[in-house]
């Protein structure tokens, strides 16, 4: 048995069972119980979200012990370790599986990147109404045919609506599960300075890139919020401006008419070659490139 953890991507997470794949990012499949690559501690390099159908399973987050059943949606963010899996015989879960990458794709609103994170690293299991079972299955079939169909010339396209338009509907489930907890409760140190990091991130990373900043905002040593934030995301707050930084420039280099000296502007870069050289050192490509693609 593998002892060391291993990287899985989704490359690999494509092959499980009976997998619909896309090559820039989705997989979605009912079988990766038996996986050959589960049998250890494993990374993930995307986010899982799955609803059990049948069974149960046990599994750790980081060491933290999780047991899903029939009904319940799993929440896995990516960085994070999963080990000790150990699935019932009659396990079957939906899952759905994506890149950070492919999920900022649809999802348009830096707002909305940030609150199935947050909603899923102090909810990583949640019980389902037999409404809310109903509403992901529909949507999870739907979108498992619309995968199917090659020969559609909007498949992607058509795809990501979906997804974006099923966050929407399972975002009723964050409502109603925020609603309900216990609003005084209290929280870990680590936890409550990453959400007051992302909140103040949400409002300034147009302006704003150095971590120092935001540090002292909150009143805290940049060193002492870069081992917060990656104690609980796995990523770093450099990273993270970075994620919010190109989500933004990628919706308008995508959705809006301005020009590239334009969004540079937008975004605080003090010129348009640097503003290139960024966008080019993450994504592979130009901004006009990717325009253009």
């Amino acid at each position: 048995m593998r002892t060391s953890t291993h990287n899985i991507y989704l490359d690999e997470a494509r092959k499980w069972g009976d997998a619909e794949y896309m090559t820039d990012g989705l997989v979605l499949t009912d079988s990766i119980a038996h996986s050959l690559l589960l049998t250890g501690p494993v990374r993930l390099n995307f986010i899982v979200m799955g609803l059990c159908k049948k069974g149960e399973a046990n599994y750790s987050v980081d060491t933290c012990q999780h047991k899903v059943k029939a009904g319940d949606l799993m929440f896995i963010s990516e960085g994070h370790i999963l080990d000790a899996y150990e699935p019932s015989s009659n396990y079957e879960c939906h899952y759905i599986m994506v890149s950070t990458e492919f999920y900022h794709s649809f999802v348009m609103n830096v707002k909305n990147v940030s609150s199935l994170l947050l909603f899923s690293m102090n909810n990583p299991v949640v019980p389902l109404t037999p409404h809310e079972v109903q509403v992901y299955t529909n949507y999870y079939l739907t979108i498992r045919r619309k995968m199917a169909d090659t020969r559609h010339h909007f498949r992607t396209n058509l795809v990501k609506a979906l997804l974006l338009a099923m966050f929407y509907d399972m975002s009723n489930v964050i409502w109603r599960v925020g609603r309900n907890d216990i609003k005084n409760r209290k929280r870990k140190r680590a936890d409550a300075l990453f959400t007051q990091f992302i909140g103040l991130l949400e409002d300034n990373f147009r302006m704003e890139r150095r971590v120092s900043w935001y540090a002292e905002q909150m009143g805290i040593t940049a060193k002492y919020l870069s081992e917060m934030v990656k104690e609980v995301s796995k990523r770093t707050p450099n990273e993270w401006i970075d994620s919010y930084v190109l989500l933004e420039i990628r919706v308008m280099l995508k959705n809006t008419t301005k020009s590239i000296k334009e969004i540079a502007n937008a975004v605080n870069f003090p010129n348009q070659s640097f503003f290139g050289k960024f966008f080019k050192e993450h994504m592979g490509m130009s901004p006009t490139e990717f325009r253009k693609s």
